[in-house]
């Protein structure tokens, strides 16, 4: 069985039991969270596709921990004008564990 939703603009694949890392969540690592917009659901054998969302569907999963991924440098340069500025980035992430879908 699995679903595909929708959080933080982003569209994640889950099954129960997987781990999967989502863009930022206000949520203490240990509590539960509910992501309603459920885009499609199968069980193995039917395949549900929502109009765009399947209604009464859920997916339930446990914040692990929050973290930070790894450094992205930013690079700007414009030729012949000794113009450079190199700059750095860390993407905030909320790591789950899916609990169940509910269809």
């Amino acid at each position: 069985m699995y679903a595909v939703f929708r959080t933080g603009g982003k569209q994640f694949r889950a099954e129960p039991g997987s781990s999967i890392r989502i863009p930022s969540l206000d949520v203490e690592p240990g509590e539960t969270v509910t992501f309603e917009d459920v885009l499609l659901a199968s069980d193995g054998s039917d395949v549900k596709v929502g109009t765009p969302v399947l209604k009464g569907a859920s997916v339930k999963a446990e914040v692990v921990k929050h973290g930070r991924d790894k450094k992205v440098i930013v690079f700007k340069r414009k030729r012949r004008k000794g113009y450079r500025k190199k700059a750095g980035h860390r993407q905030g992430f909320t790591e789950i564990k899916v609990a169940e879908i509910a269809v």
